[in-house]
């Protein structure tokens, strides 16, 4: 399959590096300097060449913020017959871009970005297919992310959302709060340390990714829910409840407990 790869990032470089041994690809970037270490595959910086390749399958993996910009820009010189893909972690907008362009389409979520997943070992990541679009996109998918050992999961693109606001805004807000009462410490003990790490693996990410997230429709019940929990944490500790904190205490490691056999399982 001639397969055209849109962004030499860390995820498009990773999807070249995967599949451009079993098909025929190519890059397209703007930035000649991020085309430097792309090996096998063909690189091109002018939408010309892209016409010229006749892609059958285009992966889009450029920042969130340009995906549906860098569709925009692209389709005009696609064949007809071509699939257009993208892997954002953010849907919003996609479904009804997608639709109104006319062409066959598939959206997947590959949710081991590479600020923390060791990308040569992702047997316990996992990846979500929108269940809606292409059924033949569908498949080259599956059958791809099935032989990265990943866990697949398919949602519509509206269970999609709900699914991110939970996994990825909860940590994020946690994370952000964390970051702004952090005090310089001159002997960290090592959870806080392991949080300093998270912390500075989510706020190298794009402002934009990070802004979409947050800005999905479904985050706000989800931060609301940390607040609730704060409020309650603050009054046992405030009363210095021994009992409330022990029930308390209970219930988290119950919670705990409950998503790692649910981890476990998957």
């Amino acid at each position: 399959m001639r397969i055209l790869v849109m962004g030499a990032g860390k995820m498009g470089s990773f999807f070249l590096d995967l599949l451009s041994f079993d098909h025929e690809t190519a890059v397209f970037e703007k930035d000649p300097q991020r085309l430097r270490f792309t090996y096998n595959t063909l690189r091109f910086t002018k939408l010309e060449e892209v016409e010229a390749f006749k892609p059958e399958l285009v992966i889009n993996a450029v920042t969130v913020k340009y995906t549906i910009p860098a569709f925009r820009e692209i389709i005009p010189h696609l064949p007809k017959d071509c699939i257009i893909s993208d892997i954002s972690s953010v849907k919003t907008g996609l479904k009804e871009f997608y639709e109104e362009t006319g062409m066959h389409y598939v959206s997947t979520h590959p949710m081991f970005g590479p600020t923390f997943a060791n990308l040569n070992q992702l047997h316990h990541e996992n990846a979500i297919i929108i269940n809606e679009g292409d059924f033949i996109g569908r498949l080259f998918f599956k059958d791809l992310y099935q032989q990265l050992g990943l866990n697949i999961y398919e949602y519509s693109f509206e269970e999609h959302d709900q699914t991110v606001a939970y996994s990825l805004s909860i940590p994020f807000v946690s994370t952000f709060v964390f970051s702004a009462v952090m005090k310089h410490q001159d002997a960290p003990g090592t959870t806080f340390k392991r949080h300093v790490q998270i912390a500075r693996g989510v706020l190298n990410e794009d402002d934009f990714l990070l802004q979409e997230i947050l800005f999905n429709p479904y985050t706000h019940d989800q931060v609301a829910q940390i607040r609730t929990e704060l409020k309650e944490l603050l009054e046992i500790i405030d009363n210095k409840d021994s009992e409330a904190m022990k029930a308390y205490l209970g219930k988290i490691r119950k919670n705990m407990k409950s998503q790692l056999e649910t981890t476990a399982n998957s």
